[in-house]
């Protein structure tokens, strides 16, 4: 008769129902995914808010003088009385309509010619060099000509601001275009694809940082060619409205006028930020820490 003998059991405690928490352990959080205490917007506001109290502060002890430097509770008087006699609104109507016509043109030439110059090496012999002796001019210095040749209307302001967009486009379109990895492009090649399938599948999405980088970049030299055209000959829009206020030196309609500016030129590069965002979810990128 045989008697079977169960195995012994173990006595080691089994590590897999051992729980992190029974360790006494905590769990490691990486210091990117950690969160502030302070809210990031209220962090970025901090500075403006600061020197918003200390320009209010300087304009009521006296040390900073009205005929020098409106107050902001006085500015925002002004802007609020602007708005509300309609004068405010159809300046920005105006000056929307001449920067829109400018940067619309000044996309379809530049791009056009960054096209024809990155693709084709003849397009590059016959385009690069004209351009780039071009944009060594200041085209502010253009604005005489411009004034011969299209008249004191609205031709010369959209030419301006059509001249100011049209190279910074250029040269980011062309750097994107010729900074394509050139092993993409014989993957590209042994997969089968056309030349139009390469341009399209590859060289233009690779090149669509740099442009959207250069459309930023025009979007300021636009808001920038907006300030002189609208000094020039110009009885509407918001630069009209700062040749009378300098006239009459009312720097509280000037400073009205420079907040508008910088306002519409944040908005036209936030919308340029959200279109990054989507059209170019495909790379990933480093948002800081």
């Amino acid at each position: 008769m045989s008697i079977s003998h169960a195995p012994p059991r173990s006595t080691k405690p089994d590590i897999s129902s051992i729980s992190a928490h029974d360790l006494g352990l905590q769990p490691l959080v990486p210091t990117s995914s950690r969160r502030t205490r302070v809210p990031r917007w209220l962090r970025r506001t901090t500075g403006p808010v600061l020197l918003l109290v200390l320009w209010q502060f300087l304009s009521s002890t006296g040390a900073l003088q009205a005929d020098v430097l409106a107050s902001p509770g006085r500015i925002a008087q002004v802007a609020g009385d602007m708005v509300a006699d309609g004068s405010l609104p159809a300046a920005m109507g105006t000056s929307l309509q001449r920067v829109a016509a400018g940067l619309l043109l000044g996309l379809v030439v530049g791009t056009g010619l960054a096209l024809l110059s990155g693709l084709f090496r003849i397009g590059e012999d016959l385009v690069d060099a004209p351009v780039q002796m071009l944009r060594t001019v200041p085209f502010v210095g253009l604005i005489p000509l411009f004034i011969i040749w299209f008249g004191i209307g609205e031709a010369p302001k959209v030419a301006i601001i059509t001249l100011g967009v049209t190279f910074p486009l250029y040269l980011n379109v062309y750097a994107g275009i010729r900074g394509v990895d050139a092993q993409l492009i014989e993957a590209g090649e042994s997969l089968g694809l056309s030349r139009w399938g390469l341009v399209r599948h590859v060289v233009l999405p690779g090149a669509l940082p740099n442009a959207m980088t250069g459309l930023r970049y025009s979007l300021g030299i636009a808001w920038l060619a907006l300030v002189f055209a609208e000094q020039v000959n110009a009885d509407s829009g918001i630069g009209f409205l700062m040749v009378q206020a300098r006239d009459f030196l009312r720097t509280d309609v000037i400073v009205v006028c420079l907040v508008v500016y910088a306002f519409l030129g944040l908005l036209a590069d936030f919308i340029v930020r959200s279109l990054e965002r989507v059209l170019l979810q495909w790379r990933p990128t480093f948002t800081g820490r």
